[in-house]
């Protein structure tokens, strides 16, 4: 199955095409160079545009006195609730702090204590002070800038900008030898066009714009999982969409990405409570707001139904230095009319951060001979039902490196073009906000049968109102229902609650769902499931 898109007017070559320019993409990228290997870096917008810079939080990794990666491997088994894969785990973990090293060295700047040391922080989930960040709570945009500069100095990376990735390139035996790809703008490589390569790396982020509300870029549409799926890949953990509990809200009419309030401001002292002024996370876990996000998301949620309200309050007012620690936040929410040193913030769940993606080993290769994924894009199992925070960044450093190192040690020659004919694919534009209203209320924070199934039943209507007009808003919508699809199928034969997947008919979780839902798309459009036991 592929998208429907016009024939390729133009091609380019390199030893090997990434797709995205986040902290997975960037990472894979340089590696990929000192191997001595020239890269096309594909990016849907502006090089610097992607969710990493988005990151308040920082980076998770065993670097602070008496900390040590089995602690931090602990702390992220117990997030996962159950379904992380430990062997990916315990790489995340005993690979992350010489990974932080090497951007360290790379030229990324963290802050530092008053006695010169690098300042360690908590997050929810974290037993122990182990998060770098950067300018207070701009820590993904310093990571991006580091690794950006290193881009831009390597001759042997190519990039493209402004360039949505159509579909990867197969032959007869399924194995990728490059993309189609669409570039918007004058010029040789306006329209579509091909790129040849011998692999193909998708590190394209996240898909929170399959709901209304989210904390996502607009270029995070999922492109990269959808591409994997028509290609035949498996994906995993699709269900364990991650919501982060404490967004800025605004107006429910709002759609689209929504001002963070990032998990550090309560590491520092700020603390939740309901409209009658109650901290209501004090007697829900042992760590209170500082609680594994889906802990925090779920009463969040609770409280808001009981209240009837669209949200509940943050009371960060004891921070003495907020405009200092928290620059990025404090000036949000003042554009929002809210002073956060001297009022409650109003905050509310929005989806964030998707825990599933395409199915991959350990060295990032997918089911596909030739297409590796890193970053969000990627399931590796590290995550399971619930990622930890600040693991995200850590993720695209550890995983970026082994994939460039498996390339490397594995490329194999230049594969001849064969031009296959397969069914198309394309969604009118034009469902996307009723696709994502239908996804936030029947498979958002909370779910069950009926509002799962109902969901359903609006994608499938959705599905047949088809496009022949190829265009940037079809494609983006397509990759969107499909994704929309995976998602409510995963949630639907899971009836148990774990991790960030709640069933109000399916309150606790089971022993007998301690296993992957694993699922793929053939090239004639129909969906196949598989389970299997977490490791």
């Amino acid at each position: 199955m592929k998208l429907l898109s016009g024939v390729p007017g133009w091609t380019v070559t390199a030893d090997v095409v990434v797709i995205g320019s986040g902290v997975a993409g960037l990472t894979t990228a340089l590696n990929l160079r000192a191997s001595g290997l020239s890269v096309l870096l594909v990016t849907k917008a502006q090089i610097d545009e992607g969710s990493t810079k988005w990151a308040q939080g920082g980076i998770a990794a065993a670097l602070g006195p008496g900390d040590t990666p089995d602690q931090h491997k602990k702390d992220t088994l117990i997030a996962g609730a159950g379904l992380c894969d430990s062997k990916a785990v315990e790489v995340l973990v005993t690979e992350g702090p010489e990974a932080v090293r090497k951007l360290i060295a790379r030229g990324a700047v963290f802050d530092k204590s008053e006695s010169g040391e690098i300042s360690l922080t908590r997050e929810g989930g974290h037993l122990r002070n182990r998060i770098l960040h950067a300018g207070g709570d701009a820590t993904g945009a310093e990571v991006s800038r580091a690794l950006l500069a290193a881009v831009q100095e390597d001759s042997g990376i190519e990039v493209i900008e402004n360039a949505l990735a159509i579909d990867v390139l197969q032959n007869s035996a399924g194995k990728v030898y490059g993309l189609t790809l669409h570039v918007i703008g004058a010029g040789s490589r306006d329209g579509v066009g091909r790129a040849l390569a011998r692999a193909v790396v998708i590190a394209t982020g996240g898909l929170g714009q399959v709901y209304s509300q989210t904390t996502n870029p607009s270029v995070s549409t999922g492109d990269g999982v959808a591409l994997a799926l028509r290609a035949g890949a498996e994906i995993a953990d699709v269900e364990f969409i991650q919501f982060h509990p404490t967004v800025l809200w605004r107006d429910e009419s709002l759609s689209g990405q929504q001002p963070l309030i990032s998990e550090a401001v309560r590491g520092e002292g700020a603390f939740l409570v309901n409209n009658k002024g109650e901290r209501f996370m004090k007697d829900k876990h042992p760590q209170a707001d500082l609680a594994p996000r889906d802990i925090v998301a779920k009463e969040i949620f609770r409280q808001m139904k009981e209240s009837n309200s669209p949200h509940v309050w943050l009371d960060a007012t004891g921070i003495k230095d907020f405009p200092d620690r928290f620059p990025t936040i404090y000036a949000s929410c003042l554009e929002n009319g809210i002073d956060p040193t001297k009022q409650l913030i109003p905050v509310s769940p929005a989806s964030h951060y998707a825990s599933g993606g395409v199915l991959v080993d350990l060295v990032g290769r997918t089911t596909i001979p030739g297409l590796y994924a890193c970053g969000e894009t990627a399931c590796t199992g590290a995550h399971g039902a619930n990622r930890l925070a600040s693991n995200s960044l850590l993720e695209g450093l550890v995983f970026g490196t082994r994939i460039a190192s498996d390339i490397a040690q594995n490329i194999g020659a230049e594969i001849a073009a064969e031009e296959i004919a397969q069914p198309t694919l394309l969604i009118d534009p034009a469902i996307k906000l009723t696709l994502q209203l239908a996804m936030s209320q029947g498979a958002g924070v909370m779910r069950s049968e009926s509002s799962l199934r109902e969901t359903l039943a609006t994608l499938e209507q959705l599905g047949t109102r088809t496009f022949t007009q190829p265009c940037i808003e079809a494609w983006e919508v397509s990759n969107l229902y499909l994704l929309a699809t995976a998602i409510v199928r995963a949630a639907l034969a899971r009836t148990e609650s774990r991790g960030s997947h709640w069933r109000s008919d399916f309150p606790d979780s089971s022993d007998k769902w301690l296993q992957r839902i694993i699922q793929s798309y053939d090239v004639n459009g129909d969906w196949h499931m598989r389970f299997e036991e977490v490791k």
